[in-house]
């Protein structure tokens, strides 16, 4: 028995796979909702019911899918590039952080029309600088970027507790530690009355459509795509690899940069070093589950949102933990992973 690479894989084998996949995860993460002693379906509808039974849980589902797929598809876009950026979530916070400091001291007298495209282009650059440091690293002294990347998320998140409790601490907070408040012209509309949904949702969407033009109809794209699957032939090619490198950065962080523009500037209206519940890693999780395929991302965020707000009411209906959903994403990625694999190898005699 070996494993022979495929000479050609079908659209349906490509399809199929992340579907597999997930039903995979479903299927393994029903054991442990046994374990816990309670009946699988009846937590598999818990969970589906608490994301889009009711207005409100859809709303909230939709809310949270938003950041998931701009820090899906920045992972996807750098993944596919062979640039392995890990450092979503400190991008996420130093886009959220610049909004939040732009707004309260910089932007704030300006009209909304204004003031929001301002606001996400500074947290877009926020993420970018973040990302083109560990780049060069790698460019310039061949620095491994998985350990730049992940090690300057920690630096990230400690500069924004180090602005919160100083020089952008909210004086009105109580002693709490959070930053100033953007101004109200800087918050994104609301998409329904009494909910938190907001325009963020339609611009991560179009944030995806505009990705995947960009990677399937373009010479970037195709450059990208070269420089990640044989950099030495694309470079033999006449790629510009390190040119290419630069603008997939400058994408893959600003795309992350935004999220955390987004969230403040959508949710919460000020930044706090609890912003984000893990959207910078689990953009990882959605852009395997995608294929790095940036349609895909949208789907895989929302599968993935669907599982953490789910979860939390299957939690308070049968008394599971929420972790469930942690350990259902994460069966999925490994799932992915595998089906991935089999979609370009098979077994042969």
């Amino acid at each position: 028995m070996r494993f022979e690479r495929r000479e050609h894989r079908s659209p349906t084998l490509i399809v199929a796979a992340p579907l597999l996949a997930v039903l995979i995860a479903l299927a393994l993460a029903g054991v442990l909702i046994a374990i816990a002693g309670a009946p699988v379906p009846e937590a598999y509808w818990h969970i589906l019911t608490g994301a889009f039974g009711s207005r409100l849980s859809a709303t909230e589902t939709l809310t949270r899918a938003a950041p998931l797929i701009l820090t899906g598809l920045a992972a996807a876009v750098a993944f596919r590039a062979r640039l392995w950026n890990i450092g979503g979530e400190g991008q996420f916070y130093l886009g959220a952080i610049t909004v939040a400091g732009a707004s309260a001291h910089l932007l704030g007298g300006l009209p909304s029309l204004v003031q929001i495209p301002l606001l996400l282009v500074l947290g877009a650059m926020a993420g970018m600088v973040l990302l083109l440091v560990p780049l060069w690293l790698r460019l310039r002294f061949s620095v491994d970027e998985v350990v730049t990347t992940l090690l300057l998320n920690f630096v990230a998140l400690l500069f924004v507790s180090l602005l919160i409790d100083t020089v952008l601490k909210d004086p009105l907070a109580f002693g709490w530690p959070q930053s100033e408040s953007v101004a109200d012209a800087a918050m994104l509309p609301k998409l329904l009355a009494r909910s938190r949904l907001h325009i963020g949702i339609i611009i991560a969407v179009v944030l995806a459509i505009l990705v995947h033009l960009v990677q399937s109809r373009t010479a970037f794209g195709m450059q990208s795509r070269a420089a990640g699957l044989n950099p030495s032939g694309a470079a033999f090619a006449g790629v510009p690899l390190g040119i290419t490198l630069v603008k997939v950065a400058c994408i893959s962080g600003g795309l992350a940069g935004v999220a955390g523009a987004i969230e403040v500037m959508g949710v919460q209206g000020y930044v706090t070093t609890n912003l984000s519940p893990g959207y910078g890693y689990s953009g990882i999780v959605v852009a395997m589950l995608a294929n790095l395929n940036p349609l895909g991302v949208v789907l895989a965020a929302l599968f993935a949102a669907t599982m953490f707000v789910g979860a939390d009411s299957m939690s308070r209906s049968m008394g599971i933990p929420t972790y469930i959903a942690d350990v259902t994403v994460a069966l999925s990625l490994l799932s992915m992973l595998i089906a991935l694999f089999f979609t370009q190898y098979r077994i042969a005699r």
